[in-house]
């Protein structure tokens, strides 16, 4: 298992989700990524693009005005 951290502070949407798809591209199952944003939708639209993709979604908070996602990458990764 390989876990990495994905910081997309200061990006707006829809960026934060294009750059998580493209990172999880290179990833592979069971893979863990921690998404990083300013955005406060990414609080909503990360975990609902892990639903219709296959991820599962570990954590989703928002502290401070930063938005964190864990998502553990499916096997539709690749």
């Amino acid at each position: 298992m390989n876990v990495q951290t994905l910081d997309v502070r200061h990006l707006l949407c829809p960026l934060p989700v294009i750059r998580t798809q493209q990172k999880v591209k290179g990833l592979v199952s069971g893979d863990i990524l921690e998404v990083i944003s300013t955005d406060p939708g990414a609080l909503n639209d990360i975990p609902a693009w892990c639903r219709v993709n296959g991820h599962r979604v570990l954590k989703a908070t928002e502290r401070d005005r930063e938005v964190v996602v864990r998502l553990e990458v499916g096997k539709t990764a690749n």
